[in-house]
Order: C-alpha cells, then structure tokens, then sequence
C-alpha cells in the first residue's frame, strides 16, 4: 500500500509529513518544516479564497543548514498569470521566519495539480465560498 494512503493524507501531502534531520528542520536558529508551511498560510491563488497549503499546491519543503530553504509547488493551471506574484508572496512569507537565508521556488507541474490534493480545511472553505468539492 502506498505510504500516503496508509498515513491518511491527501495526495501530494505525503512528501511534507516525511521526517529526516535535514529536512524536518528544529535544528539551531532554523524553523521546522511545519513553521514553513504555517507561515505559507498566508499566500492565496487570487482567484481561489483558500491558501496554497490548504489547496495543496506545495509538494515538498526542504531546509537546509545554510537557513536556505527549497519550496516545491505547483498551481492549478499551467500557465497561471499569477505564478510570480504567488511565488513573490511565498517566498516574502517564508523569509519572514527567523534563520532563513533564502527561499528557493520551484514550479512542478508533474503530478497535475488536482481538487484532491486539497486538505480537509481546503475544502470546507471552497464549499462555504460555493463550489463544490
């Protein structure tokens, strides 16, 4: 059975809940993994009223010792004309935390973004806005 499957998590989420050394950060002066993505809480696709974690649309954090940290994500649409402005925002909001040196973002579009990479919250704020999900 796949690990994301057996965890419970959305798909495209697995990747975040990984925990080694260098990755889940905790160590001196550096923020945690789930900092990263509290703080990413705050970045929003401008036509959709959900943040890009609840949407789904990071795949991956990773934290190096150097305070650099490498942000994969995706958007819904290949082609978004908003891609600089989210990837501004995300870095702006990652740079914000103690420790961080510098925030890497880098744009996949393999696996294609889909609504089930939505989290639970991600979904519950789409349906109050009115789509269905």
């Amino acid at each position: 059975m796949d690990e994301r499957h057996r965890e419970g998590l959305p798909e495209g989420q697995a990747g975040l809940q990984e925990g080694n050394a260098n990755q889940a950060g905790g160590k001196e002066g550096l923020p945690t993994k789930e900092q990263i993505l509290e703080a990413l809480k705050v970045v929003y696709d401008p036509e959709i009223p959900v943040n890009i974690v609840d949407l789904g649309l990071v795949y991956d954090v990773e934290i190096h010792e150097n305070g650099v940290v490498d942000l994969t994500m995706t958007l819904t649409a290949i082609g978004c004309p908003a891609q600089e402005m989210v990837k501004a925002d995300a870095e702006m909001a990652v740079m914000r935390l103690p420790g961080v040196q510098g925030v890497n973002v880098e744009f996949v579009w393999t696996p294609p973004w889909t609504p089930a990479r939505m989290t639970e919250e991600g979904k519950r704020m789409m349906r109050m806005f009115g789509f269905n999900v």
